[in-house]
């Protein structure tokens, strides 16, 4: 079928009217560009800019004694699901890039780390253009991805300090330094060649007073399944590459090194098994000596049995002042500082929000110190209240006023401070994962200036009158006098609207972790199925971050009953409420989110298909197999080995009766292959709608823009042939479903 090319046809408009107060005559001159969609017929194209000339008239032409627009109401009438959308598949797998972090050089220009699915997944280190509409850099040569594997989730991957950038290579595990003076000059590796990517780094940090470089290091060299983490020091100063020394050891796991301007004191974070960064951790502070050793250590936070607390995010202040993010006592992450004279803890803030985040990846920065006046120690500052950031600053510590920021954002992750400005890596309903240069008034307590630099989708504007903007939902649980949270994103598109009575088919989401919180946020892989008439929810189950410690341990030892009881009664309450149909109710979610999808299949009968993404099938085979810092993580989740039977899918098959489709990474070690496998095999012999889709080359989660573009296309498929009730509008081959294709 021939397609239509891009393409802008411009047109002019002149309306005229009189004014009824002052029986002048005023003309309007309107110039409306059409935009000619490759992916939409012809038909569906000229309504498409039809609609947009309606919106446009409507705006601008408010006031007229009559209404032009008011003849260009029609739509196309087609069953949900079945609508056309110029975002397609491969829009959403090209608009996937990643942010890996934000640094800034010696000259104040931002350095990002984004990772190209275009690029097989390769993570790029980008420096800022020199003039404002020059085209950034690429910083590491083309056989370079930074990347690394540290706690197989990875963050921190590189440090930039003066002209320099320090960063993990991904094939070989190795750390290297970059001149951003001499991009010419291929990185020069600083860790020694193991012969394979058996040693990563993460979280570095650079000692100048030793001339050494500081980094959390995972060693699995000898064991892979239980390798050893400490704080290790890497030289310098010398030609030949040196075996690092380490630093600090003894714990199971450390985060967060940090020293303070004159390198006499460096803090780090540590926990334990069974614990889990979140559950219990601690903050240590420890004195260097002349020679470089720690001498001497002190215990911070995290130390007395008797207070449950989880810090997070040390940091140094200008003036020697240790800064970091704790839980204790109202059980929210909020900004405390270390009075060491006294060897005490206060809070600078107490609010019932949460600062940080979980520990999943190193790396994360959740506030700054700026100059503001005589204060030194003002700090910019984002925190998450009821499922939205927000963006402060705290003047006085003293007093510890909270004073907020206003930003377009309302998401926020990471904060770097720039010369003069902030960059901010944040999103929201209508921006997609971005950074903003943010500039502040001289007294530090007003956004003057707000302007984003980089985009995982710079296209998206393209696509704004389709775009679904979420509704936060709170609906009850199963447990009474309990909530929960979700966002709903009704179906939207322009072009089309649904039979009379019609309810749409609803896909539901189970958010990955399972300590992490889903988010408000422009995803285009959402609006891929709201455009094409799906309504979909993301669900922040009890177990979820976002909500306090409180709601955070709601999954301590019930993993595969809360979170897969808030989802069904999720769906039920968008049921009751008319908001979508109860015959099409779809469940999909990925790594945990896979888990809770299986379980939600097995162990109950409220959705119709779902989709697994590399998930959990088998809790014990996980428990054996999966790698050391969530090696005990199930044990506090579910229980002993009686728990792990009875709540893994892979022994309930019987219980399976709608159809499922499995995707899965061959090279995932967090979840191997053979969960869903089995999961699969097992379902195929009980005869119920089954397929398979592996991926060669891919870790947990996946990486490659084609494989991103298969997964999705086959979800809609699968679910369109299965409960649908109505055809897909692309051109999509599907694959063979077991039990259902002859």
């Amino acid at each position: 079928m021939a397609t239509l090319g891009t393409g802008v046809l411009t047109l002019t408009l002149t309306l005229t009217r009189f004014s009824s107060s002052s029986k002048s005559l005023f003309t309007h001159t309107h110039t409306l560009n059409y935009l000619l969609l490759p992916s939409l017929s012809a038909k569906t194209t000229f309504l498409h800019n039809r609609i947009h000339h309606n919106r446009r008239l409507s705006f601008c032409c408010r006031g007229m004694a009559t209404s032009t627009a008011a003849s260009y109401s029609n739509t196309v009438t087609a069953p949900y699901g079945s609508w056309k959308s110029p975002i397609t598949a491969d829009v959403v797998s090209g608009a996937s890039k990643r942010l890996g972090g934000t640094a800034v050089d010696e000259h104040g220009r931002l350095i990002w780390l984004e990772s190209r699915p275009t690029e097989g997944g390769r993570g790029v280190l980008v420096l800022e253009p020199e003039t404002p509409g020059g085209d950034p850099v690429d910083v590491i040569p083309k056989e370079f991805g930074v990347r690394t594997l540290a706690q197989e989730y990875g963050g921190g991957a590189f440090t930039v300090s003066g002209d320099v950038v320090f960063f993990a290579n991904y094939k070989d595990q190795r750390l290297y330094k970059q001149s951003l003076n001499s991009l010419g000059v291929p990185p020069a590796p600083i860790t020694p060649d193991y012969g394979g990517p058996v040693v990563s780094y993460a979280d570095g940090i650079l000692d100048s007073r030793f001339n050494r470089f500081i980094a959390v290091r995972e060693d699995r060299r000898e064991s892979s399944l239980n390798p050893p983490t400490t704080i290790v020091s890497i030289a310098l100063g010398s030609n030949d590459v040196q075996e690092p020394q380490v630093l600090v050891g003894g714990s199971d796991f450390y985060a967060f090194p940090r020293l303070d301007s004159k390198s006499e004191r460096i803090a780090w974070i540590q926990w334990s098994h069974p614990n889990m960064p979140w559950d219990r951790a601690e903050l240590w502070v420890g004195y260097i000596s002349e020679n470089g050793e720690i001498h001497k250590r002190v215990c911070v936070a995290g130390g007395d049995p008797s207070l449950v607390e989880s810090p997070t995010e040390p940091k140094w202040s200008p003036d020697g002042e240790l800064f970091f993010i704790t839980d204790r006592k109202n059980g929210f992450w909020n900004i405390h500082r270390w009075i060491e004279s006294e060897n005490k803890v206060e809070p600078v803030n107490f609010l019932d929000a949460e600062f940080a985040r979980p520990l999943w990846i190193f790396g994360m920065n959740s506030y700054v110190f700026v100059q503001s006046g005589k204060q030194r120690n003002s700090i910019v500052c984002s925190y998450r209240q009821q499922g939205k950031s927000y963006l402060g600053i705290i003047h006085d510590v003293q007093s510890s006023t909270l004073t907020p920021l206003d930003i377009p954002f309302t998401d926020l992750d990471n904060i770097t401070s720039g010369k003069e400005c902030l960059y901010l890596e944040g999103a929201s309903a209508v921006h997609p994962s971005s950074i903003a240069k943010v500039t502040l008034d001289d007294d530090k307590s007003k956004v003057v200036n707000f302007n984003i630099i980089w985009s995982s989708s710079p296209d998206s504007l393209k696509y704004s009158s389709y775009i679904s903007k979420p509704e936060l939902i709170e609906f009850p649980t199963e447990v009474p006098g309990q909530n929960a949270y979700a966002y709903f994103y009704p179906p939207t598109n322009p072009i089309y609207q649904a039979n009379q009575g019609e309810k749409p088919p609803l896909l539901l989401k189970s958010h990955g972790g399972p300590t992490a919180e889903t988010r408000g946020l422009l995803n285009l892989s959402i609006q891929y199925w709201t455009s094409r008439g799906w309504a979909f929810a993301d669900v922040n189950y009890g177990g979820s971050t976002g909500y306090g410690r409180e709601y955070r341990e709601r999954l301590l030892g019930q993993w595969g009953i809360v979170d897969v009881n808030d989802c069904c009664s999720c769906a039920k309450y968008l049921v009751a409420n008319g908001k979508v149909d109860r015959e099409r109710l779809c469940i999909t979610g990925g790594s945990a989110g896979g888990y809770t999808t299986l379980a939600a299949l097995a162990f109950r009968d409220t959705f119709k298909a779902g989709a697994s993404l590399y998930g959990v099938g088998d809790l014990s085979l996980l428990s054996a197999e999966t790698h050391k810092f969530e090696s005990h993580y199930i044990d506090k989740l579910v229980g002993g080995e009686k728990e792990l039977i009875e709540r893994s899918p892979i022994n309930h098959v019987d219980q399976f009766s709608c159809p499922i489709i499995l995707f899965q990474g061959l090279e995932d070690k967090v979840v191997p292959p053979d969960q869903a496998r089995k999961i699969y095999q097992a379902l195929k012999e009980k005869g119920v709608p089954v397929a398979l889709v592996e991926y060669e080359g891919e870790q947990h989660g996946f990486r490659k823009a084609e494989n991103i573009k298969f997964t999705l296309e086959q979800q809609m498929v699968f679910f369109a042939r299965l409960i649908g009730n109505f055809n897909v509008a692309d051109d999509i081959t599907p694959i063979k479903i077991d039990n259902f294709d002859n």
